[in-house]
């Protein structure tokens, strides 16, 4: 048993021993009420699901295992030069709760580079695709070509005892993980550069070899890909691509299945398909104002008018947050550090001075600083990867991170297939009336 999952074990059996003795012994006690308003808006903020790996809170923002983002920047081990964390390292937190090592970062780097190969029925599904095809169509499908390998599904059929699914799953998400940079270059290389596909670079981490396969060997960029894939890693559980991953595993289906469901809802322009919508709204700013360096009241003016036609500012506004995103200012403070002349960086920071004061007057939202979408664009931009319909696809990737660990405890504590109730609009008039 490899060192990684030894320790997820032992942890995983103790905490599933004092989730039994609660369950038997506390069962009854209620830890919150459900209202109508609740009911109508998508179960908002109804605490129903355990979700280990992160905490989001309003105030604070995400916190990894109780770390925040400034904390896991300087206790995560980093390579040699470099300041951001290594993703890798946040997966053995997300995982075993512990801070890993130099030495144990290493480890798992090098082993996900032995599970990395693709079995080339998914590159024959790839090149069956449409160049028209979304990356993300393209992403998903090719998740579900890899189900063939689902060694989940393949002990499950061989009659595989409940106590071992949580191995399974591990070392299912530990393939998929491993492979999920080389498929997404594969797809960014096929749509945006005539196929030209770039080998793996088995010498390099995790982050860097998928800036390498993308086919960009700028060291600050290698750098952007260890913080992006870090901080966009997991975001709770309650998030819409985190709790169809939860969901659909607790069927039983593998990782497999389950990510790819949840790519799909990552898709969507209210989740993680708004960091293409964010530079699509700068490049629209642009243009309409005639100038890549604006002022900050040609800015108010554009936002103000399309508020006006009744759009959304993409960027700003969150579920949860209260107070701006802190993977945006860890996004902001890179930027800092390593941009210095960038349009299209300026517009994001005098956006995030502009835009709050506007749509606080209009007295409709909650939370009107920016989110991790508002900056994430303008960056690869910068370092020239442009073609932001593949931008989501890297929020996917890191993601994997954070919900295949997530999984792997689900399946270890045994938690139940999830099934909430629904009622019609008659029962809810009905019950309106009653009460």
């Amino acid at each position: 048993m490899d060192p990684l999952k030894k320790k997820f074990f032992e942890k995983s059996q103790t905490l599933l021993k004092e989730l039994k003795t609660l369950r038997k012994e506390k069962g009854d006690v209620k830890i919150g009420e459900v209202n109508l308003g609740q009911v109508l808006a998508g179960m908002r903020g109804v605490k129903s699901m355990v979700w280990e790996t992160s905490e989001l809170d309003p105030i604070e923002g995400i916190k990894f295992r109780g770390y925040s983002i400034p904390q896991l920047r300087e206790l995560l081990p980093h390579k040699k030069g470099d300041r951001q964390p290594l993703p890798e390292g946040l997966f053995w937190l997300m995982l075993v709760d512990e801070i890993p090592t130099q030495e144990q970062v290493d480890w798992l780097s090098d082993e996900w580079e032995k599970r990395a190969e693709i079995p080339a029925h998914t590159f024959d599904i790839l090149e069956s695709m449409p160049l028209t095809a979304h990356p993300m169509t393209q992403f998903c499908i090719a998740i579900l070509s890899l189900q063939t390998e689902s060694i989940f599904a393949k002990k499950y059929a061989e009659g595989m005892s409940k106590d071992d699914y949580w191995d399974a799953s591990y070392e299912d998400s530990m393939n998929l993980i491993a492979k999920l940079p080389r498929i997404a270059a594969y797809i960014y290389r096929r749509n945006f550069h005539d196929g030209k596909h770039i080998e793996p670079d088995l010498t390099l981490d995790w982050a860097a070899n998928f800036a390498h396969m993308l086919g960009f060997e700028n060291q600050d960029f290698k750098r952007l890909m260890r913080l992006y894939l870090t901080i966009h890693a997991d975001h709770e559980g309650g998030n819409a691509s985190a709790h169809t991953v939860h969901l659909i595993n607790s069927t039983l289906s593998d990782v497999y299945y389950s990510f790819a469901g949840g790519m799909s809802s990552l898709a969507g322009p209210l989740h993680g398909l708004a960091n293409q919508e964010v530079i699509k709204f700068i490049f629209e700013l642009i243009e309409d104002i005639g100038t890549s360096k604006p002022t900050k009241e040609q800015i108010a003016e554009f936002v103000k008018k399309t508020i006006a036609e009744g759009k959304v500012i993409p960027g700003y506004g969150h579920a949860v947050l209260r107070e701006p995103d802190p993977r945006f200012i860890a996004q902001k403070v890179f930027a800092e550090h390593y941009i210095t002349d960038s349009d299209h960086v300026q517009i994001v920071w005098d956006l995030f001075e502009v835009v709050p004061p506007i749509l606080a007057d209009l007295g409709k939202v909650a939370n009107p600083w920016p989110n991790v979408d508002a900056h994430s664009g303008a960056i690869l931009v910068h370092y020239g990867l442009k073609e932001y319909q593949f931008y989501t696809v890297i929020f996917g990737v890191s993601r994997a991170l954070g919900v295949l660990a997530a999984t792997t405890w689900s399946r270890a504590l045994g938690f139940s297939l999830e099934r909430p109730k629904s009622v019609t609009s008659e029962w809810i008039k009905k019950f309106v009336n009653k009460a």
